[in-house]
């Protein structure tokens, strides 16, 4: 098993392995909440701080997969709330780097992709987030109720409102609720 292995390594190689396995997940939750990339970066070595001040406490009762989310929703919704994040001007878009290729479909696919995910970013915290972990992280409904601490009901429904308000948007109707 995997976490097996992190058990006997130092709290600094376990840190190693976790910023190396999961680094790039924390840096896109980051960004769903901040939407701005070096901001998601900032964070995302902010939490990995945090995560190594509190290996210690690590328990074993989930993965550190899920640890690490927990970690990083908690960092994210915090630094959302922030007096500093509320009052700061933004210095960068959502766009990000065009990449040249030689193959249409594949340009026309990731615009399509890019767009999605811009909607996906206008909807409410409480809707990204599920959208985000349910679709771009793969997590089930179970892992996501366990993650943001609430019913499976209620993420089933925050699914069906974020559904809903996206095929209305990308239909062309009416703006995010």
């Amino acid at each position: 098993m995997q976490e097996e292995k992190f058990k006997k390594n130092t709290d600094k190689e376990i840190l190693m392995e976790l910023m190396e396995k999961y680094g790039d997940m924390v840096v896109r939750i980051a960004f769903t909440y901040v939407k701005e990339r070096q901001l998601a970066e900032d964070l995302s070595q902010e939490i990995f701080i945090r995560c190594y001040q509190k290996l210690h406490t690590f328990e074993n009762r989930s993965s550190y997969r899920t640890w690490l989310y927990r970690i990083t929703v908690n960092h994210c919704k915090d630094y959302v709330r922030s007096w500093s994040f509320k009052n700061m001007i933004p210095s960068e878009s959502i766009n990000s780097e065009r990449t040249q290729e030689d193959v249409s479909a594949q340009i026309l696919e990731r615009e399509e992709k890019k767009l999605l995910f811009q909607k996906v970013l206008k909807l409410s915290v409480k809707l990204r987030e599920v959208i985000i972990f349910y679709y771009y992280e793969e997590l089930t409904i179970e892992e996501i109720a366990d993650l943001l601490n609430i019913k499976e009901s209620t993420v089933k429904t925050r699914l069906h409102r974020a559904r809903k308000n996206l095929k209305r948007v990308l239909k062309g109707g009416e703006t995010f609720e």
